[in-house]
């Protein structure tokens, strides 16, 4: 797999699954029915933010992941990312490869920490990896985020120095 910048010519076909992740309202505090443009706008991030995607040998978009300064003026040295995985292809590396290179580029952008503002508590993949990841959980919002299945969850603060 090779990670790297996205293009617009990358949205049609990283849109259908960010559609889907979206809608099925179990792991992103965005609204189920986010329409196509808006989440251009919200996804498609411009300097200094930054978007990439990754692409497995047959050319196919795996994943994405968005990474931004998290906060501004006397806190604009902590970073935050988001990331999205196509279901037909989870479970096969792409989210750590997606975690590292935020890291790296992190570190390598000069920010001292990363901050993930809203990992979902029931979305056990994403927090075991961000641990593994060395992460760790500052706090959890009691009931911050309505499930769809399994009523409200807590919504987890993960954070890591750089």
């Amino acid at each position: 797999m090779m990670i790297r910048e996205a293009t617009g010519a990358d949205w049609p076909r990283v849109w259908p699954f960010m559609r889907e992740i979206v809608a099925a309202g179990e792991t992103y505090t965005y609204p189920r029915d986010l329409g196509e443009e808006r989440a251009r706008e919200m996804w498609m991030l411009a300097a200094p933010g930054r978007t990439v995607v990754a692409v497995g040998d047959d050319g196919a978009i795996l994943g994405t992941a968005k990474m931004n300064p998290n906060h501004m003026g006397g806190s604009s040295h902590i970073a935050s990312a988001s990331f999205m995985v196509d279901a037909r292809h989870a479970g096969h590396g792409t989210g750590r490869a997606l975690g590292e290179h935020v890291l790296e580029w992190a570190r390598g952008e000069g920010y001292r920490a990363m901050q993930f503002n809203a990992v979902v508590e029931s979305n056990t993949r994403a927090v075991g990896l961000w641990r593994s990841l060395g992460f760790a959980v500052m706090t959890t919002l009691p009931e911050g985020f309505l499930h769809p299945t399994l009523g409200y969850v807590g919504l987890h603060i993960m954070y890591r120095a750089l």
